[in-house]
């Protein structure tokens, strides 16, 4: 599995057309709608902060963990530029360790589709819902079959943003649904350009699968929402989203 680093020092340049703000003001409205707004909220796979920042900015106390020691150094950077105090630990989903508990807890941008293993998606799951709070959201996004099957699979992408130069190069395998991804980023270097490079998967889940991983943690699936909308998923949804609340401790909770 890739350690991310390179992806971290072009991650945000790349990832300006994400709007941090409106899709924050978008889970927490589903926190509000289905819960109530968390007052201490984990972002699991928080990548560069950018989720964590925003949320920062609204008066909610965060933990942001992810297993990248790069993206974490950028994220305290962001961190320390829009002057949020947020608590960033270096930890795997899967092996998640906090000391005490959440009232949230939120996993955007596909990051679950970023681990392949299916036992090891089990258990971030678990892990998530071992450190929540009993009757309290945990919402999770994730890409879709569809969009593995028909966007992704086999096709390449050329993106251009801030001075970065990505290629981005897809081969699926139509069984286990992982795609593994090549990045070739060529950032400018004062005459030339550098060029470095990333692999890494993702796969997609069945909607059976991610149910299952759900009731197995001791969460149950209160919604599951087309991307940015209250609105069910449909045939053609490229990135579903899910909230679930804790209904009962977990095995080791």
């Amino acid at each position: 599995m890739s350690d991310y680093s390179h992806f971290a020092e072009v991650y945000d340049r790349l990832m300006s057309d994400v709007d941090y703000r409106k899709r924050t003001a978008y889970l927490l409205k589903l926190f509000e709608k289905h819960d109530k707004r968390p007052t201490l909220l984990l972002d699991i796979a928080c990548g560069t902060g950018g989720f964590s920042n925003e949320f920062a900015k609204r008066g909610i106390e965060v933990i942001g963990t992810d297993m990248s020691e790069e993206m974490l150094a950028v994220a305290r950077q962001n961190s320390a530029t829009a002057g949020t105090d947020v608590l960033f630990l270096c930890q795997k989903a899967e092996e998640l360790d906090l000391y005490g508990t959440v009232d949230g807890a939120v996993c955007c941008l596909d990051s679950l589709n970023h681990i392949t293993d299916y036992r090891k998606l089990c258990t971030a799951i678990e892990r998530a819902t071992l450190f929540l709070e009993t009757d309290r959201l945990f919402i999770f996004d994730v890409n879709t079959v569809y969009k593995h099957k028909y966007m992704l699979a086999d096709n390449t992408f050329i993106i251009e943003q801030n001075g970065v130069y990505c290629v981005w190069r897809n081969e699926t395998d139509p069984k286990t649904l992982i795609t593994d991804i090549a990045l070739d980023f060529f950032t400018e270097d004062g005459e030339y350009y550098k060029r470095s490079t990333e692999e890494l998967s993702e796969r997609a889940y069945t909607p059976d699968e991610l149910q299952n991983a759900i009731e197995a943690a001791g969460l149950e699936t209160v919604a599951v929402y087309d991307d940015m909308t209250l609105e069910p998923v449909r045939d053609l949804t490229e990135r579903a989203i899910y909230v679930t609340r804790k209904i009962k401790e977990t095995k080791n909770g």
